[in-house]
């Protein structure tokens, strides 16, 4: 070694530019070697010489990952990689407080005793090792570098609450995962940084949180290791953590390593915790902020003077211990434990027995753990590589290639991906040892390919579970005070900055479901920001659109296409119903107001168009008196009057008052007294909404489909449902208004008192079965009465009727007779032969001779004699659908009576006779017998 080699320790606190430092000295020399602590903290460096004098020049070399141009001047590795007697003009270590570490240390410890630059050697490191440097190093010069910005500690602190550009730091890979999916709720995402990343995934990971994408990282002690970040804020979720044995706390100087990632170049920075971790001493939170800590007295150290004469000697050389009282023997590192494992396998050895097989083995043994699975699955591991190692002096290809297969999927969760990592690093650390695969270039290669891969894949999987790209950008955006960039595409789907964000029904803006709490109001708050002017070009088409474009719901609701824009409330009248619109807030007063008076512009257009009758006669100026107070309650009841409930105001309308009424088109039936107009579909649809409206119903019955005679009767109905639909409930149906009334006419003409069965006329016009009829008539009122009898076959036609029954035949015999003849006429051969095949088998079948029974109906007026439905009980009136009576109230026309049209005497002096009613439904007929007298 040059004795003129310059050695200085460069300590101090973190946020010194130590590690630039170092990187500027070693550019400065011809040649040079710098040893990191982490293969990722490797990578970076690199990448920065890299941009400073090209790849051709700078070599990295990590235990996975060997890039070694022909020309190389300087190497980049981590500590274990460190090529040694390339004697380099400059070598620095970094993190050189790591010599105590119980894992790794004896290998810093390595580096500080034996490896130096030919010119230059730096030691970069906490200002806790200037004692064991000085022991040890006793020619070193020491430079104390202090931090460029202060830290400050700021307590406990919630996630909900924590600042933009913070690092919450976890110890294990649960609680990483945790705090991330909190933050991915609560804040729109987190980038993740561990050490068991590739640097791939990692740079990546960083990549999201420097770039801003995301405003929080989460991650191990990793970050502790000098990797540059723009951190403002650390916050510790736990203070202990699992040390490989055992869980123990962090001492102070180790909470300081990390909190010191906080505050980069001039800005200050501050740390904290957050969580289930406690606040921090008084003390030891001062002792951070002043980094002071107490001082390394004993680093860690294994002996490297190794003897390979047997196992045994190899495994005694390194369980050596130290002649410095300022060094302690590392506890029994993975490496030395898988050589006390293999060294029982017999054929392992066997196979060890001489110097270069045993150096193979121990070679072999300190292939690191990445897999992790348990000590006896990795010896079994090493067990198998040393085994084709020792018999072929290479790994077979075919073995190498179905390992990586196995491994070369990008398929499964985050957990999946991160074993396949694990493994493909074992391979990859194989593939990168000199002579031990066949093809190194092809293998190197491979490997990196598939780690490349399945780094890509873990970095996708942690992005979609802990970022949510639209909630992080949405609220950057807002925080940053720039206007977002809202589109609607035409089915109502909302992206602000390009993100899908939810959909526009109408004029409420509906988050996506997937989000949730607090990241659902994130979103909600940023897009209805940015739907703004959306919002108001919505409004000036709606306000435009035609009536063609809008419409109402059975229950109220008002419909601009698909959407609901809406809903009808009660007004001061029935006819003047109300709008409530259905507007977001964030909408303004303007859009609420436009959109209100389009809805309001539409029902009153609806209203005057279905309702134009009934407005009409509420707006006549010439009705008076009592025409003028019937037409009020037309128009308070839509439309529609049972004639019972308005009996007393019909009887005191004179005929001019009627006939005043009837120019607007009310026809007064004998139940229902209202507007065949208002009958239609659509002026009953808009009816019960209205209806509904008025009476404060919380469900609106739904209008009965349209073109029904009958319908069943609505069970639980409210009172005056079937009225507002057009129709009457009568039985198990509901007949239509207008149809009753006909039905009412043909009524007239029959007995009601002797007796009648109903018609084929009755039956159709109201589509029933003669059972549902006659259920329908009691409704109505009617008794019925059921019977059966033999059903009379119409006579076969004959060429001469037998003497005994040659009577000269009625009209309708003769009617029947004429109808017979011709039919039997007209009818081809084939019938007639058909007809007489059949009465042949009926012949022949005994049981035909058997009568053919029908049932029928009878039906009688069922209320109080002498009273029709509306209660009268006058003289020259009649029942319902009985036959005009005369003066003394009988029936005329009657078998046993006098004949239709006979005239009377009478002692009794005439009485001044009352006039016609001509809307009575018997003025016809009385009128007829007036005219008889």
């Amino acid at each position: 070694m040059n004795g003129a080699s310059r050695i200085v320790a460069v300590l101090g606190p973190t946020n010194t530019g130590k590690t630039h430092y170092a990187i500027e000295r070693m550019l400065g020399h011809r040649t040079g070697v710098i040893g990191l602590p982490l293969r990722l903290l490797a990578r970076e460096v690199y990448d920065k010489i890299v941009a400073i004098r090209g790849p051709s020049v700078v070599a990295l070399v990590t235990g996975e990952e060997r890039i070694v141009p022909p020309r190389t001047q300087y190497w980049v590795c981590t500590v274990e990689a460190m090529p040694e007697g390339m004697g380099t003009d400059f070598v620095a270590i970094d993190e050189i407080q790591l010599c105590a570490d119980p894992e790794r240390g004896h290998v810093f410890t390595d580096r500080l005793l034996r490896m130096r630059g030919m010119h230059e050697t730096l030691f970069l490191g906490a200002d806790t090792m200037r004692g064991p440097i000085a022991a040890l190093v006793p020619q070193a010069q020491f430079a104390r570098r202090e931090r460029m910005s202060q830290l400050v500690y700021t307590g406990s602190k919630k996630i909900s609450r924590m600042p933009p550009r913070s690092a919450i730091v976890g110890f294990s890979v649960e609680n990483v995962y945790a705090i991330a999916e909190l933050l991915r709720r609560q804040k729109g995402g987190a980038a993740v940084v561990m050490g068991a990343l590739s640097p791939r995934t990692r740079n990546a990971q960083v990549e999201l949180y420097q770039n801003g994408e995301v405003d929080y990282l989460v991650a191990t002690d990793a970050i502790g290791m000098g990797l540059n970040l723009d951190v403002n804020h650390v916050a510790f979720s736990s203070l202990s953590k699992f040390d490989g044995r055992r869980m123990r706390p962090l001492a102070p100087n180790e909470l300081a390593q990390i909190a010191g990632r906080a505050g980069r170049g001039m800005s200050d920075g501050t740390f904290g915790v957050t969580g289930e971790a406690s606040p921090l001493d008084e003390g030891v939170a001062q002792a951070i902020m002043d980094s002071r800590f107490t001082p390394m007295k004993k680093l860690n150290w294994r002996n490297v003077a190794l003897r390979f004469g047997s196992v045994d000697a190899l495994i005694d050389s390194l369980e050596a211990s130290p002649d410095n009282e300022h060094l302690v023997k590392a506890r029994p590192a993975d490496d030395l434990n898988a050589l006390k494992s293999l060294a029982q396998v017999p054929e392992v050895a066997a196979r060890a027995s001489d110097g270069p097989s045993i150096r193979l083995l121990w070679d072999v043994c300190r292939i690191p753990d990445f897999r992790g699975i348990s000590h006896a699955e990795h010896a079994s591991l090493l067990e198998s590589i040393f085994g084709h190692l020792h018999e072929r002096g290479t790994i077979p290809e075919d073995f190498l290639a179905r390992q990586i297969r196995r491994i070369d999927r990008t398929d499964g969760d985050i957990d999946a991906l991160s074993k396949r990592l694990a493994y493909i690093r074992t391979w990859t650390y194989v593939a990168q040892r000199n002579g031990w695969v066949r093809d190194e270039s092809h293998w190197r290669a491979e490997t990196r390919a598939v780690e490349d891969r399945v780094s890509d894949a873990l970095h996708e999987c942690l992005t979609q579970r802990f970022v949510d790209r639209r909630t992080s950008v949405l609220l950057r955006r807002l925080k940053q005070k720039e206007a977002l960039l809202a589109e609607v595409n035409d089915k109502g789907e909302v992206t602000v900055e390009g993100e899908f964000v939810g959909r526009l029904e109408g004029f409420r803006f509906i988050p996506d479901k997937s989000a949730q709490g607090t990241e659902a109001k994130a979103l909600k708050s940023a897009s209805l920001q940015a739907l703004a002017p959306q919002f108001h070009l919505r409004a000036d088409r709606f306000y435009n659109a035609p009536d063609t474009e809008i419409d109402f719901t059975d229950q109220g609701g008002l419909m601009w296409g698909e959407y609901a824009v809406g809903k009808l409330v009660a007004g001061a009248e029935p006819l003047k119903p109300m709008v409530e619109v259905f507007v977001d807030e964030a909408a303004g007063p303007e859009v609420e107001q436009k959109v209100q008076r389009r809805l309001q512009h539409f029902i009153d257009r609806k209203i005057a168009a279905l309702f134009e009758p009934l407005l009409n006669l509420s707006r006549d100026e010439e009705l008076t008196g009592l025409a003028k107070g019937f037409a009020f309650r037309m128009v308070e009841a839509l439309g529609i009057l049972p004639r019972a409930g308005v009996a007393q105001e019909v009887k005191d309308l004179d005929q001019d008052a009627r006939g005043a009424l009837r120019k607007h088109g009310i026809r007064f039936g004998q139940f229902t007294i209202f507007m065949p107009l208002l009958l239609k579909p659509a002026p009953t649809r808009l009816r019960l909404v209205l209806w509904a409206l008025a009476n404060g119903l919380q469900e609106f019955p739904e209008a009965p489909p349209p073109g029904l005679v009958t319908v069943p009767v609505a069970k639980g109905a409210p009172e005056g449902y079937d009225t507002m639909c057009g129709y009457r409930n009568a039985g198990e149906r509901s007949i239509r208004i207008d149809m009753l009334e006909r039905l009412a006419d043909m009524l007239r003409a029959e007995d009601s008192r002797g007796g009648f069965e109903a018609k084929a006329d009755m039956l159709s016009i109201t589509g029933m079965t003669l059972e549902q009829f006659a259920d329908l008539m009691q409704g109505l009122g009617y008794k019925a009465e059921r019977g059966e009898r033999t059903k009379i076959k119409p006579a076969q036609p004959t060429e001469q009727p037998p003497a005994a029954t040659a009577e000269a035949p009625t009209e309708t015999a003769e009617a029947e007779a004429q109808s017979d003849v011709a039919v039997a006429a007209e009818a081809p051969t084939e019938a007639t032969d058909s007809t007489e095949a059949e009465a042949e088998a009926t012949a022949a079948d005994p049981a035909s001779d058997e009568p053919e029974v029908e049932v029928f109906y009878t039906f009688t007026w069922g209320r109080q004699a002498n009273r029709g439905p509306r209660g009268d009980q006058r003289q020259g009136r009649s029942k319902p659908g009985g036959k005009p009576r005369d003066g003394r109230g009988k029936p005329q026309g009657k078998k046993g009576g006098k004949p239709q049209g006979a005239k009377t005497f009478s002692s009794r002096p005439p009485k001044k006779e009352k006039a016609i009613d001509p809307d009575n439904p018997f003025a016809a007929a009385l009128m007829g017998l007036k005219d008889g007298n």
